[in-house]
Parts: structure tokens; sequence; C-alpha cells
């Protein structure tokens, strides 16, 4: 079976790493596992833009975290690291990502700042916040697992540029990124 080790940051909420435990489960066939380390947030914090570098925290936790060095072809099973964020994140080239992974490694890394009915001058909604963090979990790991962006809006694996496009995707792959994933690596 394979293994998903979830990685919560500083003042990450516990109940919304607990809320990502099932889908993730569902989704991945996999294992899910939570690690505690004590991850200096300010090295990747960038004075300039007041957000925080998440192509940064991959290459933290390629260095201190991942397994790509010890997975071989032929092991059937293989693990992967989600780092999840409670402060906003960016790469150098948009304005701010709800994630980021490293496309067919192992390590991914999603931030709930801007899921947050509050950031647009909503009122808090938590259901929503929680759909919204599975959601973009499961599509930054989807990403490490090799799958590319869906055209399929339905798809969890569709493209999202604003909070509004993650709610109108489902929670589910669809069949295509489905049958994709489970060739990849074996990993589902």
């Amino acid at each position: 079976m394979n293994s998903i080790y979830l990685l919560p940051l500083i003042e990450v909420e516990k109940e919304l790493t607990e809320a990502l435990v099932r889908p993730l489960q569902k989704a991945f066939h996999a294992e899910i596992a939570g690690m505690n380390a004590a991850v200096d947030m300010q090295s990747f914090y960038d004075e300039q833009r007041h957000q925080y570098n998440s192509t940064e925290i991959l290459r933290y936790m390629r260095e201190h975290f991942s397994n790509n060095h010890l997975l071989s072809p032929k092991l059937s099973h293989s693990k992967a690291y989600l780092a999840i964020a409670a402060q906003d994140l960016f790469i150098p080239i948009l304005t701010y990502v709800f994630g980021e992974a490293e496309l067919d490694g192992d390590i991914a890394v999603v931030s709930y700042y801007r899921l947050q009915n509050e950031r647009y001058g909503l009122p808090p909604d938590r259901t929503l916040l929680v759909e919204r963090l599975q959601k973009e979990a499961i599509h930054e790991l989807g990403h490490a697992f090799g799958l590319v962006h869906c055209q399929t809006q339905a798809c969890v694996m569709h493209t999202s540029t604003y909070v509004e496009d993650i709610d109108l995707k489902g929670i589910p792959f669809c069949d295509i990124c489905l049958k994709i994933l489970q060739r990849s690596k074996g990993r589902t």
C-alpha cells in the first residue's frame, strides 16, 4: 500500500489536517500518517511580497523529507509528502498559489490562506474551507503522482486560478485522470 505523510507547518489548525485524511485515503488508496517537524517558515518568507515562497518549501522538503532517491521502479510501495500551510504562498511568476507540487515526484505543499471566505470579505464558512482544502490537497498530490491539469471542469485536476474555480470543480478524478493515476508508478 502507498503512504502519504502530512506535514503541518506552523500555525496549521489540527482539525484541518485531520479533515484531509479520509479524502486522501479514498483518492489515492493510501495510508495517511502525520509527521512532526520543526520547520522554520521565516526562511521561506519574502519581505517584499509579504508571502512565503512555495518553491523554496518544496526544495526544503526535497532535502529533508523526500524519499525519491530511495525509490526504484520495481517497488510497489511509494510515499508522498504533503506540507500544509496557513500562510499565503507564491511562486515568483504568479501573484499567489493555492499550492505547488513536484510533478511526478513525491512532494507537495498546499495552503488554506486564500481558501478562507474571510479573505474575500465574506462571512466564514468552515464547511466550504474544508472542501476547498480537500480539493487542493488532492489536486497537488495528483501532480506529485504525475497528473497534469485536466480540461474536464468537474475533475479535481482542473486548473484553479481563483477560489471560485475550486468551488466549481469536483473532488473526484475524472475517468481519464483516474486511469493515468492507476498506471502511474503503481501508486493506486
